[in-house]
């Protein structure tokens, strides 16, 4: 298995598909060692996790193919954070050295057509939708809202997707240029998709009670006008 891994971490689609036709059950075995792939692919990988889900961290969309072909579920959620790979997939690291919006994009296609469910939630109640607002990775989020995602289901904390959208998430780097224009293009997305500012998260605030920054108050008002 650390064979296999190691060789969608260097996204060799030669070796995988040796050995996926070698031991085709590779495809569906579960992960047995929690780790985080620094650098190449920087997400963490947990016990319960299958290959796919580090094919579809690091939008090896080739290789996320081979294994899908070879049977692994895109609905596998084994993991402690009840995660699929398609939250992987919608999950971004703006700068990081390999975060490829369109292959991104191309990885979250690729899943969805597979049978994964859009809508999905994590233990903490997190849709991939939610994961691409919060690493403001604005092609994902566009793409999801696009094809149906729904924009009004909360996480655990009572977050919609657009209220994590108009506030600081927490996330490392959020304070960048390149977060703030991800974070502007989601938050034009939203209002473009016909999603209300007045939407109201579990706290019964709404989105403009959310938005902290006079910036993202401005844009909600100039574009909800």
């Amino acid at each position: 298995m650390n064979t296999l891994l190691a060789a969608i971490v260097d996204a060799d689609l030669k070796r995988v598909t040796e050995q996926l036709a070698q031991e085709p059950g590779l495809s569906g075995q579960t992960i047995t060692e929690q780790r985080l792939y620094e650098a190449r692919i920087f997400h963490w990988i947990y016990v319960g996790d299958i290959a796919l889900h580090l094919a579809a961290a690091g939008y090896r969309v080739e290789i996320a193919t081979a294994l899908l072909n070879a049977g692994a579920d895109p609905n596998s959620a084994k993991n402690r954070r009840r995660s699929g790979p398609l939250h992987y997939a919608a999950d971004g690291y703006l700068l990081g050295p390999e975060w490829d919006a369109e292959r991104q994009v191309e990885t979250i296609k690729l899943l969805l057509g597979s049978g994964a469910n859009l809508n999905a939630q994590d233990q903490n109640g997190a849709t991939a939708l939610h994961r691409a607002v919060r690493t403001r990775c604005a092609a994902a989020a566009l793409y999801l809202l696009s094809i149906g995602a729904d924009p009004s289901i909360r996480n655990k904390p009572g977050s919609t997707p657009f209220h994590l959208a108009v506030q600081n998430t927490g996330r490392g780097g959020s304070g960048e240029e390149i977060a703030k224009d991800g974070q502007r293009q989601i938050i034009e997305g939203f209002l473009s998709f016909g999603v209300s500012t007045r939407l109201r998260d579990g706290k019964c605030q709404s989105v403009m009670d959310c938005a902290r920054s006079d910036w993202v108050r401005d844009l909600l008002q100039d574009k909800s006008a």
